[in-house]
C-alpha cells in the first residue's frame, strides 16, 4: 500500500474511533488489536492486514471497505459473494456429505452471523454465510427429534442473515427464495416465536412489491395466530409483529391501524427486556424508535413536531444494534426535512452514517433525503455533496 494511502487509512481509523468516543485502549479491548498497532496504523506507519482491518472495523462500527478505501467505492464484496450463496441453497434438502460441528458450536456461529447482520456488516455476512448454511443443511438432514428441531431453528436464523444481505443489495428474487427456505426450516423447528419472525421478515416482499395492504393482512394474521404471551420470547415475538404492522399501516396511510398496533406493541414490550429475540431487537426502546418511524410515515405535522421534540430529549442507547440506531436517525432526518429543518436533517444523516455506513449507503430513503438536501442547500456544501455521491444520490 503506498504511503499516501496508508496515511489516509490512518486518518479514517482515527476519525472513526473519535466519532464513537473510544480511546485506543478501549479499541484494543473491543478488537484485540494492540494499542501499539492502532497507534502505528493511525500514524500511517503500518499497513494493517485484512484480519486486523476487519477487527478494527467491527470495533469501530464501520466496514473494512470504508477504512481502506473511503466512502467512494461501491461495496463489491457482497456482489461477489452472491453466486456462492445461490449455490449453497440449491441443494438444501439434498445436502452433500461433509463435517457438522456440535450444535453448541453451530449456535455460536449463527449468533456471530446475527450480530454482524444487526450491525449492518453485510459483506461479512455475505462472505461467510454460504458455508454456514451448507453445514446447517447437513445438520438438519442428519439429526432427528429435538436435535433436528434445534438445528432447524439455527438454520432459520442463519437464512435470515443471508436474506438481509441479499435484500439490501437488490437481489429481490433471491431474497424471496430465502424467505421461503426460512418457512421450510421454521416448520421443522416447531417454534411459534420463530414463526412470527418469518412473518416479520416476509414484509420485505410486500414492501418491494408495494403491496402494503397485503403485508398488513399477513402481519395481522400472524399476530392473531400467536399463542398467549405467557413467556418473554412469545411476548417479544408478538411485540415485533405489532411494531412492524404499525410501520406498514403508517406507510399505507392508515393512522388508526398504525396507532392500534403501536399501542399493542408498547403493552407487550413493557415486560420485555431490551435485547435481540431470534434476531429482532425488541423492548421499550425499540418501540420508541418505531413511534418515530410511524410518525414519519403518517406525515402529520403535529405528530412530527412532537416526535422531533422528543428526539431532542432522548437518543437510542449504544447497546441497541447499529442498524436499528441508524434507522432512527434516518427517520429523524425525514421528519426534520418535512418540518423545514434541512441542516438538522443533514446532521442526523451524518450520525446515521457513522453508526452503520453499509446500512445507510444501501438505504433507498437515504438517497431521497440526500437528493432533497442537495437541492435545498444554499451555497456549496462539500461534505453533503460527498455523502450524496457516496450514497449514489446524485
Amino acid at each position: 500500500m503506498p504511503a499516501a494511502t496508508a496515511t489516509h487509512l490512518g486518518y479514517r481509523v482515527a476519525a472513526a474511533r473519535a466519532a464513537i468516543g473510544l480511546t485506543r485502549r478501549e479499541t484494543y479491548e473491543a478488537s484485540g488489536v494492540s494499542v501499539s498497532m492502532i497507534r502505528a496504523v493511525e500514524g500511517g506507519t503500518r499497513t494493517p492486514s485484512d484480519t486486523v482491518l476487519e477487527a478494527l472495523a467491527r470495533a469501530l462500527h464501520t466496514t473494512p471497505e470504508y477504512l481502506a478505501d473511503g466512502p467512494g467505492r461501491t461495496d463489491s464484496r457482497v456482489h461477489q459473494a452472491i453466486p456462492a450463496l445461490q449455490a449453497a441453497i440449491t441443494t438444501y434438502d439434498l445436502p452433500e456429505d461433509g463435517p457438522v460441528r456440535p450444535l453448541r458450536d453451530l449456535a455460536a456461529a449463527v449468533e456471530e452471523m446475527t450480530t454482524a447482520r444487526v450491525n449492518s456488516q453485510y459483506s461479512h455476512v455475505a462472505e461467510r454465510v454460504p458455508t454456514l448454511l451448507e453445514e446447517l443443511f447437513r445438520a438438519v438432514d442428519q439429526a432427528d427429534g429435538a436435535a433436528r428441531r434445534r438445528a432447524a431453528h439455527l438454520l432459520a436464523l442463519a437464512i435470515r442473515s443471508a436474506d438481509a444481505a441479499a435484500y439490501k443489495y437488490g437481489y429481490r428474487d433471491l431474497s424471496g427464495r430465502l424467505i421461503e427456505l426460512m418457512r421450510w426450516a421454521v416448520a421443522i423447528a416447531e417454534d411459534p416465536a420463530l414463526t412470527a419472525v418469518v412473518a416479520y421478515v416476509r414484509t420485505e416482499v410486500f414492501f418491494a412489491a408495494n403491496r402494503l395492504a397485503s403485508g398488513l393482512r399477513a402481519l395481522q394474521r400472524a399476530a392473531d395466530r400467536m399463542p398467549p404471551p405467557t413467556t418473554v420470547p412469545l411476548a417479544a415475538a408478538a411485540a415485533a409483529l405489532h411494531m412492524r404492522a404499525a410501520v406498514v399501516a403508517g406507510r399505507a396511510g392508515s393512522a388508526d391501524d398504525a396507532r392500534v398496533h403501536l399501542a399493542e406493541a408498547e403493552r407487550l414490550a413493557r415486560g420485555v427486556p431490551e435485547r435481540l429475540y431470534d434476531g429482532t431487537a425488541v423492548g421499550p426502546d425499540s418501540v420508541r424508535i418505531h413511534q418515530l418511524a410511524v410518525a414519519v410515515e403518517l406525515a402529520d405535522p403535529a405528530d412530527l413536531g412532537l416526535a422531533v421534540a422528543e428526539a431532542g430529549r432522548w437518543a437510542p442507547s449504544r447497546d441497541l444494534p447499529a442498524e436499528r440506531r441508524s434507522h432512527y436517525y434516518i427517520d429523524l432526518g425525514r421528519a426534520q426535512i418535512a418540518l423545514g429543518r434541512p441542516q438538522h436533517a443533514r446532521e442526523s444523516l451524518l450520525v446515521a452514517r457513522r453508526i452503520a455506513p453499509q446500512h445507510v449507503r444501501e438505504h433507498g430513503q437515504v438517497r431521497t433525503e440526500l437528493a432533497t438536501l442537495v437541492r435545498l442547500s444554499r451555497g456549496r456544501d462539500d461534505e453533503l455533496l460527498a455523502m450524496a455521491r457516496w450514497a449514489r444520490a446524485v
